[in-house]
Parts: C-alpha cells; sequence; structure tokens
C-alpha cells in the first residue's frame, strides 16, 4: 500500500516526517479554491479538502491525503494573500484578535473517502507598525492562509491557541494518523 501525498506544502511533508510517515509520492491537486458566494469558512474549508483528494489521480493500491487550512475571522475567509499590501489587510485585521484556524483533511482509498476538520481558536497580539513591517519584510507571508505561519517569525505574535497546533501549521496530525488508519495504511506497523 502507497501514501501520496496530495499537497505541494513542505510544510506537510514536514508534519508527516513529526510520525514517522515518508510519503511514496507527491501530487500536488490543482483545483479552483475561490470559495463560493457567501460560503462559510467550515464548510469551504471541507470542500476544498475533498475536491483536492478527488483531483488527485491514484492506483488501488494507493492511499491519498490533502489538507486545506483556512483562516476565519468571524464569517470571513482569509486565504493566501496576492500581495504584501494584502498581507498588512489580513494581518491588520487579525491584530489584537481572535480568530479560528480551521484545517481539514481528506483521506482516499479508491472510491472511499474519510474527512475530518479541526477547528483551532488564535489569538494575535495587537501589531505595532514596526512589528508588522518588519514581519512584511520577511515575505513569510507568502503562500500562508491568513498572511502568516505560526511557526516561523509570526510565532512571536501568537500569544495562545486553544486547539491543535499541527493543524494551524498545516496538518492536523492525531487526526490524520486516525484517518489513515481507518483507511486501513500502517501508521505505526510495518510499512514494508
Amino acid at each position: 500500500m502507497k501514501l501520496i501525498l496530495g499537497s505541494g506544502s513542505p510544510r506537510r511533508l514536514e508534519l508527516l516526517a513529526q510520525i514517522g510517515l515518508t510519503p511514496d509520492d507527491i501530487r500536488a491537486p490543482d483545483i479552483d479554491e475561490t470559495p463560493e458566494k457567501a460560503e462559510q469558512p467550515r464548510p469551504y474549508c471541507m470542500r476544498m479538502a475533498r475536491e483536492k483528494v478527488a483531483a488527485v489521480p491514484a492506483g488501488s493500491d494507493e492511499i491519498v491525503l490533502c489538507a486545506d487550512t483556512t483562516v476565519a475571522l468571524g464569517r470571513r475567509i482569509l486565504g493566501k494573500p496576492a500581495d504584501a499590501g494584502q498581507a498588512a489587510e489580513f494581518l491588520l485585521a487579525l491584530s489584537g484578535r481572535r480568530h479560528r484556524v480551521i484545517t481539514a483533511v481528506a483521506v482516499k482509498l479508491g472510491e472511499k473517502v474519510w474527512e475530518r476538520d479541526v477547528v483551532t481558536n488564535v489569538k494575535m497580539k495587537r501589531l505595532s507598525d514596526i512589528e508588522l513591517n518588519a514581519y512584511l519584510a520577511t515575505n513569510d507571508w507568502q503562500g500562508k492562509a491568513g498572511g502568516y505561519a505560526i511557526q516561523g517569525p509570526a510565532s512571536a505574535f501568537i500569544p495562545w491557541i486553544s486547539g491543535s497546533f499541527s493543524a494551524v501549521v498545516g496538518l492536523p496530525l492525531a487526526e490524520s494518523a486516525a484517518l489513515l488508519q481507518a483507511a486501513g495504511y500502517p501508521v505505526y506497523g510495518d510499512r514494508s
């Protein structure tokens, strides 16, 4: 049985390595990630994970793991910023406030799909202009939902979270391991 990571995210690859898993292949799906009109963050995130796993071609002996991470400020979805200006807008909106980070995971074997989402509450401290500009200059905001990564320089802006740290990074490990096991993948056994 082969494990296919349906993601080009180096963070997801690193997270899988933390629990001793190395994918046999990486196949990043190319899907339209535009939210539908009035779509709520949690259903949007679940839809993205399902669409990603459906878009990855796989053989009958291949288990595909896909995930999507969304930053939600109330009902607003903060995706990956297009540029530094939008990253600044997102960070200023999050500054001094609590928000939710939703990560949905989908695992596929043949026609069967197992899925789960994890919601983590995150508080960002109030950002000064100096902090905001210094962070934007790192370019760490690029390709990150909400314009920040909790495991990078922005970690200095997050005084607390309630929930799964690995989910905020991009892959909830406990839930992902459970889904892989449900699909029959030997997460803790012999994979030879």
